[in-house]
């Protein structure tokens, strides 16, 4: 749910993962070549290397682990604080929600809760939650549970801030036995199967207090009962997985999970080749159609609900109004934004950038959700430097004697561009931006940061203008939240904390809209109010949405069986809205299994030797939500 904080998320979900290059080692090394470097690989990541043959249990069954391998480092292991799409790929492998989303068609399904009904006026929801559900440490996870992580959720600021979309309209939370929670709420809302909040243990997260909980890191022992355990986190370099056996939903027919960070595409392509990994995702569409024709490679140019877009800063202010930052003051004029959004040719985004794999895009809820997926169709605007030029012209902006537009206050229309690191997608992004911001006088300084640094400088409303993107929800409420007043940054003992939105868009009649659709339970009526409100955005030019993207993944079909897809009709094979892919995954046959020899562990020591050697980097995907649960990817 991510910003991919896409994404692209949003989350902020989105291709938020890394894309820097760099020149993988050749695998025709010597083997003494090979081996220092695993050694060197091994110690760097503590990563144990197997037993000495003389040492080793013939008979011992073999661990069969999957290696996915990945470009985002997950900002956070606290399900209340991390905001990208690889941070929520964690959380829903550890923990568990009310209610799942289906593989097929995203539609609801059973999670925690088997079942579960509503009152006539719709306000009261009765969760009936899985008997025998176990905790990680072996204690009984019960209604309890469940009803102190809402609560936490409605009551904590940091927990809040994170999760307040969803517990907006709860009034009582309540577990009225072990296995029944009763939710109330002050109206009926369409959302009460989508609420996507983590399930906690109490007797853990109890200790972690209100003043602790914004810096914990939850990377040692976490306890959870999702279908996969966390045993060893290392940050920029890998996250070890061990599979829960006694699942409720079924246990993974592998036996470990290890999400891997490489610095670049190149890296991850070069790493799935030489079988270090067994899968990659979300890498540039050249390396992506290097791996198509490749023996015992498999790519899907998968369905995802992605954008990317150009943000700008509408005005910093927080919650109370107080304005913060030093965004230039012409972005707050309409007219200027319309103006930029008319000089983006988003065919040649999607032709150069994407290499046709994607479409131009008009409203924040992508096509993957056609219910709510909305379109200005002829009302559409089109790629028009003249037409840009004369709007500008005729909103008063002049060019001087250097070509730069000034505004009616003098000041120059030169603004900060700023693109990701990560992402080879959002520097040529930028570059495509600034040069057609310069054919209608504008002067766009360009300026490449870390997904971490970005989050941070937009909190703060220190920008002009960003390329960033989101992972779209099932429920559009998420994606739609973050555009309202409520979700400025605000004053934290005395410090500048971020919300979601990263426009500080501010609009009562966009609010009036939002609040409408939360309550209205006939699809019809919200489908209405939802895209209303998408028009909206687009009118206002609150951002200049880029392109809907499809998500690249390739993965080792020679080894490994059982990947799933969401939705099922070419949809994403992880960083889904569940875990389908992780809990199907199994080796194609005994040989393949992971961890099976020294020669293998010899190939998975390179590539880790590859990760430090390439000298991996943090980076924070939407999560923001850009893109896992809305997540800024």
């Amino acid at each position: 749910m991510s910003r991919t904080p896409v994404t692209d998320g949003a989350g902020l979900t989105d291709q938020s993962a890394s894309r820097r290059e760099s020149r993988v080692p050749s695998l025709r090394r010597r083997l003494a070549a090979a081996a220092a470097l695993l050694v060197a690989a091994l110690t760097a990541l503590a990563i144990p290397a197997p037993a000495a043959a003389e040492d080793a249990t013939p008979s011992a069954p073999t661990k069969v682990t999957f290696v996915l391998g990945i470009k985002q480092d997950i900002d956070s292991l606290n399900p209340y604080v991390g905001v990208v799409a690889s941070a929520y790929e964690a959380y829903q492998l550890m923990y568990d929600y009310l209610i799942n989303s289906s593989d097929k068609d995203f539609s609801p399904v059973p999670g925690l809760a088997e079942r579960w009904e509503t009152s006539t006026d719709g306000k009261t929801w009765t969760y009936h939650i899985r008997k025998g559900v176990k905790w990680s440490d072996g204690k009984d996870l019960t209604a309890k549970d469940v009803a102190y992580s809402f609560q936490r959720s409605i009551d904590g600021e940091t927990e809040n801030g994170q999760y307040g979309n969803y517990v907006s309209l709860i009034t009582k939370v309540s577990a009225t036995d072990d296995y029944t929670v009763v939710i109330e709420t002050s109206a009926p809302s369409p959302s009460m199967l989508r609420l996507l909040v983590p399930i906690l243990p109490e007797h853990t997260w109890k200790d972690i207090d209100a003043k602790e909980v914004s810096t914990f890191t939850n990377d040692t022992n976490p306890v959870g009962s999702g279908p996969f355990k966390l045993v060893e986190a290392k940050a920029n370099q890998f996250y070890r997985f061990e599979a829960n056996k006694g699942y409720w939903g079924g246990a993974p027919k592998i036996d470990e999970l290890v999400i891997r960070v490489y610095a670049d595409d190149e890296g991850l392509g070069q790493a799935l080749r030489n079988g270090s990994v067994d899968m990659i995702q979300d890498v540039s569409a050249a390396v992506w159609e290097s791996l198509r024709n490749v023996p015992g490679i498999t790519t899907s140019d998968s369905k995802y609900p992605g954008f990317n877009e150009l943000a700008y800063n509408l005005g910093a202010q927080t919650v109370e109004n107080k304005p913060i930052g030093n965004g230039h003051p012409a972005l707050k004029d309409k007219r200027v934004r319309l103006a930029i959004d008319t000089a983006i040719d988003r065919k040649t985004l999607v032709d150069k950038v994407l290499r046709n794999h994607g479409t131009a895009a008009t409203g924040v809820i992508p096509p993957l959700y056609p219910n709510w997926h909305w379109t200005p169709g002829d009302a559409a605007r089109t790629f028009d430097l003249a037409k840009a030029n004369q709007m500008l012209e005729d909103a008063g902006y002049k060019k001087s004697a250097d070509g730069i537009r000034v505004g009616p206050d003098g000041k120059k229309l030169e603004f900060r561009l700023f693109g990701r690191e990560e992402s080879e997608f959002s520097k040529d992004n930028v570059a495509y931006i600034a040069d057609w911001l310069s054919q209608i006088g504008m002067k766009a300084t360009v300026s490449i940061m870390s997904e971490d640094k970005l989050t941070a400088v937009i909190g703060q409303g220190e920008y002009d203008m960003f390329e960033w993107g989101w992972v779209v929800e099932p429920d559009p409420d998420f994606q739609l939240s973050v555009f309202t007043c409520d979700q400025r940054s605000y004053v934290d003992a005395g410090e500048i904390a971020a919300g979601w939105s990263d426009s500080f868009y501010c609009d009562a009649s966009y609010d009036a809209l939002y609040q409408q659709q939360k309550t209205l339970l006939d699809p019809a009526q919200r489908t209405a109010v939802i895209k209303q409100a998408q028009q909206k955005l687009y009118d206002d030019a609150v951002y200049s949405m880029l392109y809907y993207y499809n998500n690249f993944e390739a993965y080792r079909s020679d080894k490994f069986t059982g990947f799933t897809p969401q939705p099922s009709d070419g949809g994403s094979l992880v960083f889904q809205y569940g875990t389908y892919t992780y809990l199907n995954l199994a080796p194609v046959s005994k040989t393949t299994d992971t961890g099976s020899s020294n020669t293998l562990w010899l190939v998975l020591g390179i590539g880790a030797g590859v990760v430090v050697l390439a000298g991996i980097v943090g980076g924070v995907f939407l999560m923001r939500r850009r893109s896992t649960a809305d997540e800024r990817e």
